[in-house]
């Protein structure tokens, strides 16, 4: 079974959509089976750092309101977080555009290690006040997952994975993304929203029943099995 998740890195209903999706897949039978990838999605993508604000101050003038209503909404959001035993930490969060960090987890899905980085790329930004449009930054991110440094600094700076980070907001348009986190399930099924556990689990497991080989038997239908027997 294939997942795909559009996100972003600055999303915070992300973080904890990708928190109830593990819960979910946690007992879903067929876990090792699964393959889940992450697309890229930019809530912002024209967004220029303005030196010295706040995530605040930046949520309050995306909303046309006041950094104080910007700071009531991150307050519920950290609210939440907690329910998925996460701690967001927005007083020192520091805003910039997020392009670079998805072209650093197209260059991890090249390595295998796209789950890490993307949990590391959260982390970094939700929990530990790291800047996430940065350089070197991301080059240590990166590092911290396995993934080469050289590498990562090499592709940065040049244009390495811009095209596929384009064509992943090329394709959210195309099925219907709207906002963030978004789930296509076998290109099939799509879930929208960071949605309950439970949510996800019926998903797995409708998808799994469906792709499933049906067995259909009747008389008279010989059959040979691995051990050499012959009926």
């Amino acid at each position: 079974m294939k997942v795909e998740i559009w996100s972003d890195v600055v999303c915070p209903f992300c973080y904890i959509g990708k928190r109830r999706f593990e819960k979910a897949l946690e007992g879903f039978q067929g876990k090792d089976k699964v393959e889940v990838v992450w697309r890229s999605f930019q809530l912002d993508p024209d967004m220029k750092v303005v030196p010295g604000q706040s995530v605040h101050e930046y949520l309050g003038k995306r909303k046309g309101t006041t950094a104080a209503e910007g700071k009531k909404m991150n307050d519920y959001m950290a609210d939440m977080a907690k329910e998925v035993g996460l701690h967001y930490d927005f007083d020192k969060a520091i805003i910039n555009n997020t392009f670079d960090a998805h072209r650093l987890l197209h260059l991890a899905k090249k390595h295998g290690k796209q789950n890490e980085m993307k949990e590391r790329l959260f982390a970094a930004y939700y929990t530990q006040g790291k800047n996430v449009g940065d350089l070197d930054t991301l080059v240590q991110l990166g590092e911290e997952v396995g993934l080469n440094g050289a590498e990562i600094r090499e592709a940065l700076q040049k244009e390495t994975y811009a095209q596929e980070v384009q064509q992943d907001m090329y394709e959210a348009q195309q099925v219907g993304v709207r906002g963030v986190p978004f789930y296509v399930f076998n290109d099939k099924y799509a879930v929208s929203g960071a949605q309950p556990t439970e949510l996800f689990q019926e998903v797995l497991d409708k998808v799994w029943e469906e792709e499933k080989p049906q067995l259909i038997s009747g008389e008279g239908a010989g059959f040979c099995t691995p051990d050499g027997v012959c009926e």
